[in-house]
């Protein structure tokens, strides 16, 4: 048998990360035999907007929170939230609730063109401290957990370095800190043939579906091992509905604000600053160890966006007397929405609050 020449096979190795991830959602929508699956269902209220972000209050269980001191969630800042809300028995939201937590998420929105100018300073400083205060003030408390998870990590590590006042205690979620240990995404980040200055002249803010396309890259084989999954499990509607909602919620990126891009890319990828103690943060050193707070840092073994080493250094660099290091199997989105992080990751958070809410109201 004559084998295929280079140019088919190239060809072919171009085709098929362009088709599989197309044709996931029509083969998984044929078999299911439904149109888009319905996501962020848990019943949530506006409480405050600016701009193109929302600060959401999720309601509460019918006899009302456990706990006094409520959990503000910072989700990263291109991707949608919802995926911490995924669907019924799949939200991370659905069951801090049910715990008793008083929960209230930053929804980040959608920038416009309008938006390239948007800088760290207002993301991290002005729009994450404004939605810390508001949420204090909503609930009537002083201070408020916060949970940061991916950049949302990263920018909530940033501003309680610097405005630790308001925070009862911090948690990273699979959050990048030290950049130089960031795997491919700081190979990339880092090489000269990237100008990132030309690309935010040309474009203004950095459209989503050329960063999705870089964390494809970091495994190309993935949407093939999606197909195959796919057709091994099309009878188990449970798993169609699961696998709708996380590929709806994949392909449904956020674009990034130019300017402050620039500023992520040139201070944090490449320059190291945070990890090295020479960040500032709207003129003010944002310096990891002024993170006094109890701190829970959690990391997962599979991680190929944020890996281990690049996130779990936080937990040696704070100043926190109180601080805890906890390290879960599995990759970036399935350890936090699967029924394995149902089991590991969801208890102990609500563990940790709860601890850490006797603290507060004993020191209130």
């Amino acid at each position: 048998m004559k084998l295929p020449g280079g140019k088919l096979l190239g060809g072919l190795s171009r085709m098929i990360p362009r088709m599989v991830p197309r044709m996931i959602p029509q083969m998984a929508g044929q078999m299911a035999g439904q149109g888009e699956p319905l996501v962020a269902q848990t019943p949530a209220d506006v409480v405050f907007r600016e701009n193109k972000w929302r600060l959401l209050r999720y309601r509460p269980r019918p006899q009302g929170p456990k706990w006094r001191t409520p959990v503000l969630i910072v989700p990263s800042l291109i991707n949608r939230h919802y995926v911490l809300d995924l669907m019924p028995g799949k939200s991370l939201v659905e069951d801090m609730i049910l715990r008793g937590h008083d929960v209230y998420l930053l929804e980040w929105g959608t920038p416009g063109p309008e938006d390239r100018y948007l800088d760290f300073d207002d993301v991290c400083d002005r729009y994450l401290g404004r939605a810390i205060r508001r949420t204090t003030r909503h609930a009537h408390t002083s201070k408020v957990h916060v949970l940061g998870y991916c950049l949302g990590g990263t920018l909530v590590a940033i501003h309680a370095a610097v405005h630790p006042e308001r925070i009862a205690s911090l948690v990273t979620l699979a959050a990048p800190i030290d950049f130089r240990k960031g795997g491919m995404l700081s190979d990339w980040a880092g090489t000269r043939n990237f100008d990132v200055g030309a690309m935010i002249d040309a474009l203004g803010n950095v459209p989503w579906q050329l960063m999705y396309a870089a964390f494809q890259w970091l495994r190309p084989t993935l949407p093939m091992t999606k197909a195959v999954a796919l057709a091994e499990r099309g009878w188990d509607d449970e798993f169609l509905d699961g696998f709708l909602a996380l590929e709806r919620w994949g392909n449904d990126g956020v674009s990034f604000p130019g300017e402050c891009y620039r500023r992520y890319v040139e201070a944090l990828y490449r320059d190291n600053a945070l990890f090295e103690g020479r960040f500032c943060l709207s003129g003010q050193p944002a310096r990891l160890e002024r993170i006094t707070c109890p701190t829970m840092v959690v990391t997962f073994g599979r991680d190929h966006i944020v890996p281990e080493a690049c996130s779990r250094v936080l937990v040696d660099r704070v100043g926190s007397a109180d601080k805890r290091a906890l390290s879960l199997p599995g990759g970036h989105v399935g350890s936090v929405v699967s029924r394995k992080g149902a089991a590991k990751l969801w208890p102990q958070l609500s563990q940790w609050w709860s601890e850490h809410e006797l603290r507060v109201i004993s020191a209130a």
